[in-house]
């Protein structure tokens, strides 16, 4: 998907999410393995997939049975060709081992434009519809449901239609003609949608809702037509932007009851609430607004749509930059694992099947390995369980200060706190930390020896274990107030040598003497992670990028506060003055 939509509404995922959401997890490691650590003698049952004679029951139970999904991102959809976002060619292995990891289903996105004629009769290459068809094979071959899309002609072509309607739904209807005809005879357990995130150029959302009805109703009229399994096969439908605000929840449904077809699926998209997911505007935790963002669209979800009997099918969920193997994380990791937690409970409470949005960012398609097990392992315990978590994953300690006890605020999100591990040994109740409420405390003496030599990183990691679900990792980090230093550099963006001692950094705040913002994003002084600024740990820079000083005012300082995640702030001094920007410090 583009991305050039409402960014609180929805989230693109295509060119822009491979460099940066740009044009771009242990083989096959499973749950259980880690889970067994969470409580001694503790095991969670990953889900057992019912047999497919569950087709034969209501949609809403066959969509059930997909649960979970994976979506094959950034592979079919690429554009032009299979493998020009980063990924090898899709194979038999690959679904292989997303079976053997516990998913039911997969979501096979597929951008057809570049592999079809522009005009009339719009013909798709046969070589392309061969190599959508393998796949697909390869997919049930091994017991998975399929779902089958139109992915970026959505942007590509299909966002036209308000200036060349009559063009773009024969075309749309030419594409999904073919697509029908070839997969009339394929297995019940193939899904087809729409059309992915409709958007429309130009348009308002009332007339979005329209060209969307319009597309939806000619997509479900000529599949049905197309005989074979395809006249009774499940049919998802978007909602306008596969956003699930009141307003689009409301029209689809309308528009499915006029249908008057049982085999019909709803689908959204969910990416959380915006500022944390790309962090920006000061949105570096997991916090109540976001929490209630999450609660709220599930909450709609749940009332509108799947207590009425309406199967929902979240066609693709996660965060928008994160995680990122190709740039530092925007998101931090403790708040991504509390957000990830929450969505698994948020979707089974709701009884939506979830697909896991995977461009690259979870499963290395090379190895077939998951690239960060932890990150993994708390999205598959959220299918069947809660988590218990706590208000950071971090205690910072000063090097500079003496070491005092640490708090932390515990969430066992209905479970039970049992207690602090390192590694195999049971830390000391009384002696090494104490619960008050919701009150976790590690002692002076505990934290002492956890750090140990006091260099600066991580010195130790404790869990906090429950009764159910995962354990809470705690990093004991040695940090010192980090160092900027003065640096120069022209309107390509500024390297400002940094000694991190430590810490991480969270945000960055801009702003002129006369209290306007500074930077790309002007309505807020917190600018966007990566985007107007990035850390290089590995080379001990801030860099402040192009998009960032080609924004300033010329010969106007901006002054920037550096957030770090200890808490510590550090003020720096930026001027662009032609094509020439200094920074200097305090």
């Amino acid at each position: 998907m583009k991305g050039t939509h409402n960014p609180t509404r929805r989230r693109g995922s295509g060119p822009g999410r491979l460099l940066g959401l740009l044009v771009a997890l242990v083989a096959a490691i499973g749950l259980t393995g880690t889970t067994a650590f969470a409580v001694p003698g503790h095991r969670d049952t990953s889900p057992t997939r019912p047999p497919l004679s569950a087709l034969a029951a209501a949609p809403v139970d066959t969509v059930a049975a997909m649960q979970p999904s994976w979506n094959l991102g950034n592979t079919l959809d690429a554009i032009p060709d299979e493998t020009s976002w980063g990924n090898p060619p899709a194979d038999k292995a690959l679904f292989d081992a997303i079976k053997a990891q516990g998913f039911r289903s997969v979501r096979i996105p597929v951008t057809w434009s570049g592999h079809q004629s522009s005009t009339a009769p719009y013909t798709i290459d046969a070589t392309w519809m061969n190599r959508v068809k393998q796949v697909v094979d390869w997919a049930q071959a091994d017991g998975l449901y399929v779902v089958l899309n139109v992915h970026h002609d959505s942007w590509q072509w299909i966002a036209d239609m308000p200036t060349d309607h009559d063009n773009v739904l024969a075309r749309f209807k030419a594409t999904w003609t073919q697509i029908a005809a070839r997969f009339r005879d394929s297995p019940q357990t193939l899904l087809f949608e729409s059309n992915n995130e409709p958007q429309f150029n130009n348009t308002t959302d009332a007339q979005g809702n329209q060209y969307n009805n319009e597309l939806n109703t000619a997509f479900h009229t000529l599949v049905r037509q197309s005989g074979g399994n395809n006249a009774t096969r499940l049919l998802m439908l978007p909602t306008l932007h596969t956003n699930a605000a009141q307003d689009f929840l409301d029209i689809l449904v309308a528009e499915m009851k006029s249908l008057n077809d049982p085999n019909l699926v709803a689908t959204v998209h969910y990416y959380g609430y915006w500022p944390f997911s790309v962090n920006i505007a000061g949105g570096t935790q997991y916090d109540a607004t976001s929490q209630k963002d999450m609660t709220d669209t599930f909450t709609r979800i749940r009332n509108t749509l799947t207590s009425k009997g309406i199967p929902v099918y979240l066609g693709e969920f996660g965060l928008l930059s994160y995680p990122d193997y190709f740039h530092p994380a925007r998101v931090e990791l403790g708040e991504a694992l509390k957000y990830f937690e929450q969505l698994g409970y948020e979707a089974r409470t709701a009884k939506v099947t979830t697909a896991l949005w995977d461009a690259f960012n979870f499963m290395n398609r090379t190895t077939l390995q998951w690239r960060d097990p932890a990150l993994i392992n708390q999205i598959k315990s959220s299918w069947t369980t809660r988590s218990g978590t706590a208000s950071s994953d971090r205690i910072f300690l000063a090097k500079s200060s003496t070491i005092t006890a640490r708090t932390l605020t515990l969430n066992p999100n209905g479970g039970s706190f049992l207690g602090l591990w390192q590694g195999s040994t049971m830390l000391a109740p009384g002696r090494d930390y104490t619960v008050s409420g919701t009150q976790l405390t590690l002692t002076a003496t505990a934290l002492t020896r956890l750090a140990g030599n006091r260099a600066y990183g991580v010195n130790a990691t404790v869990e906090a274990r429950f009764n159910r679900g995962l354990p809470w990792k705690i990093q004991v980090t040695t940090y010192d107030r980090p160092v900027l230093s003065n640096a120069t550099g022209n309107t390509d963006g500024v390297t400002v040598p940094t000694q991190f001692r430590g810490d991480l950094l969270a945000t960055m705040e801009a702003t002129y003497a006369d209290g306007g913002n500074a930077g790309p994003t002007d309505w807020t002084p917190y600018q966007e992670f990566n985007e107007a600024f990035s850390p290089d740990y590995p080379g001990n820079a801030l860099l402040l990028t192009s998009k960032f000083v080609n924004s300033l005012r010329d010969n106007a300082q901006a002054t920037l506060v550096f957030h770090f995640w200890s808490g510590a702030t550090v003020t720096y001094r930026v001027t662009k003055s032609g094509g020439s920007v200094t920074g200097t410090v305090g």
